[in-house]
């Protein structure tokens, strides 16, 4: 039986001005996410609205490993080969962050694969250094893994120009109450993004939910 190594991370976030949501939206719908959740090696793609936090929109893909962006398949797509609509669309938004990881904890989770979740609590700790690692990893565990509402805990170290960047996504299953302490990260590491996330769902202009009769 072939064991999975650990597993790759691209994560995006970025949010369009207000005169550009409509076709921002249409661009991603129809062309930027279809080709990243069907290219080779991209083993799951979803997209969330933050409802706590900023910038307002988050794209994670989980990939076979973080060497997929830098295979034939995803060249076909990126970089040297985005699309005008796409050049036009990135000149436009803010708020744009964009992440490459490998996950050290558990090592091969993917979104979801613990059952379903109502919200993502996405974390990004600054500074942690060599031997930092175990300890945040630890600190996380100790606090997410014992919360009742927790579905599933992953954590990535950023891979690329950023040494010292690590990103935690939680799963829970129901929101946060009033009172619960998110987490104690380990000493010295810092902080600089708490961000909470619904998945992504557009509806058409006056469409409301209607309740069952």
């Amino acid at each position: 039986m072939t064991t999975r190594g650990p597993t790759g991370l691209l994560l995006a976030t970025m949010e369009p001005p207000a005169n550009l949501e409509e076709e921002f939206q249409d661009w991603y719908d129809s062309e930027h996410f279809p080709e990243r959740a069907t290219c080779s090696g991209f083993l799951t793609a979803h997209r969330f609205t933050c409802i706590d936090g900023w910038p307002r929109y988050l794209a994670m893909y989980d990939l076979d490993d973080v060497e997929v962006l830098r295979g034939e398949a995803y060249a076909r797509i990126a970089h040297g080969r985005y699309s005008p609509w796409t050049h036009r669309i990135m000149a436009r938004v803010w708020g744009q962050y964009r992440a490459e990881g490998v996950q050290v904890y558990p090592g091969d989770g993917l979104h979801g694969g613990r059952g379903a979740s109502s919200r993502l609590v996405l974390w990004r700790f600054r500074g942690v250094a060599g031997d930092g690692e175990p300890r945040l990893v630890s600190a996380l565990r100790e606090h997410h893994e014992g919360h009742p509402h927790t579905v599933q805990l992953r954590v990535f170290r950023v891979t690329g120009a950023t040494p010292g960047d690590y990103l935690a996504m939680v799963e829970l299953s129901m929101p946060l109450m009033a009172g619960d302490q998110p987490c104690a990260p380990a000493a010295g590491v810092q902080v600089d993004l708490v961000n909470t996330y619904v998945a992504y769902v557009r509806q058409a202009p006056g469409a409301f939910p209607k309740a069952s009769p």
